[in-house]
Parts: structure tokens; sequence; C-alpha cells
């Protein structure tokens, strides 16, 4: 009996379509829900570090002071949740999967530097301050005599 289900099974597989994909070589159908591969839009990003909090594998790394984000893509397993913590929009899920590849693939960003205000208009802000109060007081101060 056994025989002749191997030789059932053998011969479907023989005639029949192939159960799977070639997939290099037929690209596989992507659809609105499938998920790639993980990218960043960098200018929006804020360094905040909540989409490496909420990595389940720790597969990115974010680097404030140095304004760098970085992704291990072979440990990435396409989960969404960075994309979902992240308040600023600024990480999205791909359609498209990541090219196959033997080694490790690490991608690198790096942010725009951080605009630093200058130390001079700090200065000059807080010598205006005690001018304003000054005034205040002397406009308060004529204020009682002129009802007078």
């Amino acid at each position: 009996m056994a025989t002749f289900k191997i030789g059932k099974m053998l011969m479907r597989s023989l005639f029949g379509k192939p159960a799977t994909l070639m997939y290099p070589v037929k690209p596989a159908k992507i659809t609105d829900s499938t998920r790639g591969h993980m990218t960043i839009d960098i200018d929006k990003c804020v360094f905040c570090s909540l989409c490496a909090k909420k990595c389940p594998t720790n597969a990115l790394t974010v680097d404030r002071k140095a304004r760098t984000w970085e992704i291990q893509r072979m440990r990435c397993i396409q989960c969404n949740a960075c994309a979902v913590a992240c308040n600023k929009d600024a990480l999205q899920m791909a359609p498209e999967y990541t090219a196959p590849n033997t080694e490790k693939v690490v991608d690198l960003f790096q942010g725009p530097p951080k605009e630093e205000k200058p130390k001079a208009e700090k200065v000059e802000k807080a010598a205006e301050a005690p001018a304003v109060e000054a005034a205040a007081e002397t406009a308060a101060e004529a204020a009682p005599q002129a009802e007078a």
C-alpha cells in the first residue's frame, strides 16, 4: 500500500506545478500588508531611541550624541514594533524584501548635525530681561503719581 502512495506522490511531483516559487527568478507577489524591510527618514528622526527600546531582537542602535541610527538587517524580524513606537513617523516598513545576502549587513545612517543656538544670543536675551523689568517698574511707579 505504501508503494502506491509514494508512486502517486512521485507522479504528481514530476508532472504537476512546483509547490513553491522560484523566488530570485520570479519575484514574489507584494501586497499592502507585506512586511519587507525597515526604512528611515533620517531628517525626521530626533534620536530618542524609543525604537531601539521596543525592538525585541535588539537590532537597532541609536546614538544620540553622534546622531546615528544603525540597524542589523539579519537580526531584524520585521515585527514593525519600532515603527509603531516612533512618535515622529520616521520609520516605515517598506514592502520590498531585503536583498538576499550571505553576510551580516549593518546599515548606518548619519543624521544632520544638531543646530545649536549661539551663546551670544542667550547673553543678549538675559541682558534684555532686566531692562524690560526696570521699564515695567518705572511705568508702575508713574501710574499712581498720575492718578494723584
